[in-house]
């Protein structure tokens, strides 16, 4: 049986503001309804990706905002990730160069914490 991971939730302050910044970096919004006064359900995907993040009201669990820090993505190419937030007005940090890849870090607008991980060419390693 597969298991694939279909959501991740982001605790946000402000879901336009989120919603507007995700969009800049390139994620493709999915979802923004509001199905019922209390909950705005907001669901957007990184390019590439068949996981997806959620935000929004009324949702959520017991994260608060800027508490999110363990998301990593796997990206082909570091340096161009790293060129396309910046690119975007992103204050991203620099490649930082790991026997295990090429990491490049982010914050979006509430300081929740994302890594992109270029992974090592093994098929070198001979």
């Amino acid at each position: 049986m597969d298991w694939k991971i279909e959501l991740i939730f982001v605790p946000v302050t402000d879901v336009d503001r989120a919603k507007d910044f995700y969009v800049k970096i390139g994620f493709n919004a999915d979802h923004d309804h509001v199905p019922y006064e209390g909950l705005r359900f907001v669901q957007m995907t990184p390019p590439g990706s068949a996981c997806s993040i959620a935000f929004g009201t009324g949702i959520g669990g017991g994260l608060e905002p800027g508490q999110q820090d363990s998301i990593q993505v796997v990206v082909p190419d570091a340096d161009a990730a790293l060129a396309q937030l910046r690119d975007a007005g992103v204050d991203a940090n620099g490649v930082d160069e790991q026997d295990w890849g090429r990491f490049v870090t982010f914050d979006d607008p509430d300081g929740n914490t994302w890594t992109l991980q270029q992974l090592p060419d093994y098929s070198a390693a001979g």
